[in-house]
This record gives C-alpha cells, structure tokens and sequence, in this order.
C-alpha cells in the first residue's frame, strides 16, 4: 500500500488532485479543504499523506496534508455505514478538531449538518467513535477552544472564511468575548480575507 507520495502538483478538480510523482499522475481525491490547500500549491512540490482502499472493480488514493487527518479518516471508516466517499464529505464539512468536539460533545445536530450525514449516521459516529479519538490537532495548537470561541469559529467559518484564517483570529480573542461581538469583530478583520 502506498504510505505517502511526494511530487509537484500537477492538477487540482472539485474532489480530486493529480500529484506528478517522477513522471507518473497519481490522481488523489480528497476533502474540499485540503484541495483549497492543494490548490495554491500548483505547479510546486508537496508531500500527501494517502490511504489506498482497494476494491474488486476499483484501486483509489486519498489524500491527507497531515497525519492526524489520515488517522482521523481511518478511524471514521470504522463506523457502520460510512465509506470512503461519505468520510471525505463529513471530513469536508467542518474542522478537524471541530468534528471532534461535536463526537466528545455527543452532539448529533451539529454532526448531522455536515454534507451526507443523516440523524443516523451521525448517531453512529458518535457511538463507534466516541472516547477512542487521538486528538492530536488541539493538542498541537495550545488551550482548547471554550464554546464561545468554537460557536464564533463555526459561525466565520459557515460564512465563508478559511479556517486557518479562522483559527489564528481566534487565538486573539479574550476568554470573555460575547459571540455577537465575536463573530462582528471577526468580519471586520477577515472581510479583506476572503
């Protein structure tokens, strides 16, 4: 199986990128935010995470810009009733570490307006997956996010911003903030941003 692929970004589409490894396009489908990534990187050298799954009628690549996504990915294909295809749709739906505060939370509304999860499946996950999650992205960027911060960071990021432009607005927010003035002040700083 292949672990990773390092190469020169060769071609980026609305669920796929075609990453030129020594003469050979390798065509990885991915979330819709790791292609944004992938997207200003064209024409440059990168290094993916991949996870092959392989079927009778079928050989496909996908794609990761860090590992804690990959193992993210893996750990959702555990879940009854969710494939490939639909994990890429829940992993593209929201943040990281976002997804895994809605699974500790239990909180199915939220997970269930991600793209193609149902009151079911998001059930699901919270079962399956609930307790047993490496959380490793907020582990890596500091304190964690109070509800306050995350609701401010969920509303920004529904209006379009990037998360990692999100993120970094967030880490400069005083503990105390309402979300109204949250989510005002962050349009006033992002606006130019998107």
């Amino acid at each position: 199986m292949i672990g990773f692929l390092e190469g020169t970004v060769f071609d980026v589409s609305s669920e796929s990128f075609i990453i030129n490894v020594n003469g050979v396009g390798y065509d990885v489908s991915a979330s819709s935010q790791t292609l944004a990534d992938v997207q200003v990187l064209l024409g440059q050298k990168m290094k993916v995470w991949i996870y092959s799954h392989v079927r009778e009628d079928a050989f496909q690549l996908f794609g990761f810009l860090t590992k804690p996504e990959k193992d993210f990915f893996i750990q959702l294909l555990k879940v009854n009733g969710v494939g490939p295809k639909s994990a890429l749709s829940v992993m593209s739906g929201a943040r990281l570490a976002q997804i895994q505060d809605w699974i500790e939370s239990s909180d199915a509304k939220a997970l269930s307006s991600l793209p193609k999860v149902g009151k079911k499946t998001a059930e699901q996950i919270i079962l399956t997956l609930q307790g047993k999650l490496v959380r490793v992205e907020t582990k890596a960027k500091g304190p964690k996010l109070n509800e306050t911060h995350r609701q401010i960071s969920s509303a920004l990021v529904n209006l379009g911003f990037k998360n990692q432009t999100v993120d970094q607005f967030i880490a400069t927010l005083a503990q105390t903030i309402t979300i109204e003035d949250g989510v005002r002040e962050g349009l006033k700083k992002l606006s130019g941003q998107l």
